[in-house]
């Protein structure tokens, strides 16, 4: 009697996990289906539109978005029952609350999670892509990705952009007044150059340089550098993998670039000999450990490695590359600059910034 109760008790306790996990397995997928309806609500505007308007119907509130009404009206219907914005069903009226649009809005910046909320139907387009290599090996290009620098550069303008002049650099000792003094620098995977015309602006006295392969970033980069009328910067469609300048600039940067590199450990031996010898490598990478289980309790542990497989490390493998990944983590990363040449290594954060870590790597 005592084995047949055992045997129950345990059954029972399988079921119970097994409905707590088709719990949690519908929450992702809700989670999923609105990742998608925050998206569009970004880009269409109507986080914007509704942040900015008193309870309204859909009518009104497309109107004000200059969008359709019966697109307007269910994608209310998702982010109603989404819990996103208050449906007052007596009369008909949608509200967005503040403390909501305090995280949705353009308004919000550098808070708007919903410019990342674009990465999962931009990671989408090449499910069938990823599928595939993973039958096959090989990896997914670039050019696969239709918006991908589009959103990088809105990304990076809450990441980088916001927190360049006041808080990133000032974690390099010296580097500040080095700009206002007048020194060589280069930005590796500038993508559109955001961060190197902020700089070139902010520091007229320093030469700026920007490298990217893709020959889209640079084109928007040297667009915007001719709109702000700045002669201290260059851009320039070039593969980073081998670097042929030697003891050239005072200071390097690069934010977000390494980990998706085809070559990451030639990358980093080119920037050691680039720099010079009393200079400085400032690097801007995901923040993680190179360990799994390190990762378990990661705020946004799923996001890195699912952003890694769609994009980061199968971008590496398209191009012959060993596929670094986003998560090779603080471990290896210090394992790799020490290798390419950098003798002192700092890893810092910024108290705002959980997603991502600071190196700065000197030679000596």
């Amino acid at each position: 009697m005592a084995v047949q109760e055992l045997k129950q008790t345990t059954l029972e306790q399988n079921q119970v996990s097994a409905d707590a996990f088709a719990e949690k397995l519908l929450g992702i997928l809700n989670g999923g289906a609105l990742a998608m309806m925050i998206s569009i609500g970004h880009r269409t505007g109507l986080f914007d539109t509704m942040a900015a308007l008193p309870p309204s119907t859909s009518e009104q509130i497309a109107e004000a978005a200059g969008l359709n009404e019966r697109y307007v009206r269910e994608w209310l219907g998702a982010v109603v029952t989404g819990r996103i914005v208050n449906y007052d069903f007596v009369n008909g009226m949608y509200h967005l609350p503040p403390e909501h649009a305090a995280l949705l809005t353009r308004a919000a910046s550098p808070n708007n999670l919903a410019v990342t909320m674009q990465f999962m139907s931009l990671l989408g387009e090449v499910e069938d892509q990823v599928v595939e290599s993973f039958r096959r090996g090989g990896g997914v290009p670039y050019s696969a990705y239709s918006r991908f620098h589009e959103v990088m550069a809105e990304e990076s303008a809450q990441t980088v952009l916001a927190a360049l002049l006041d808080s990133i650099l000032p974690l390099a000792r010296g580097v500040v007044e080095s700009l206002r003094v007048g020194i060589e620098v280069l930005d590796i995977g500038c993508g559109r150059g955001r961060a190197l015309n902020m700089l070139a602006e902010t520091f007229p006295q320093s030469t700026f340089t920007g490298y990217d392969f893709s020959e889209e970033a640079i084109a928007a980069a040297r667009i915007e550098a001719e709109r702000k009328e700045l002669k201290n910067v260059r851009f320039e469609v070039r593969d980073v993998t081998t670097l042929d300048e030697r003891g050239r600039y005072d200071l390097i940067t690069a934010f977000d670039a390494i980990h998706d590199q085809a070559q990451p450990a030639l990358v980093l031996l080119s920037i050691a000999n680039a720099l010079r010898d009393t200079g400085t490598f400032l690097m801007q990478d995901i923040a993680g450990s190179s360990f799994l289980h390190k990762n378990l309790y990661h705020p946004v542990g799923p996001f890195s490695y699912t952003i890694s497989c769609m994009h980061c490390m199968t971008v590496s493998l398209a191009q012959g590359g060993e596929g670094l990944g986003t998560m090779w983590g603080e471990e290896k990363a210090r394992q790799m600059l020490v290798e390419a040449g950098f003798n002192s290594v700092e890893m810092k954060q910024l108290p705002h910034d959980f997603l991502n870590y600071y190196y700065i790597a000197k030679k000596k």
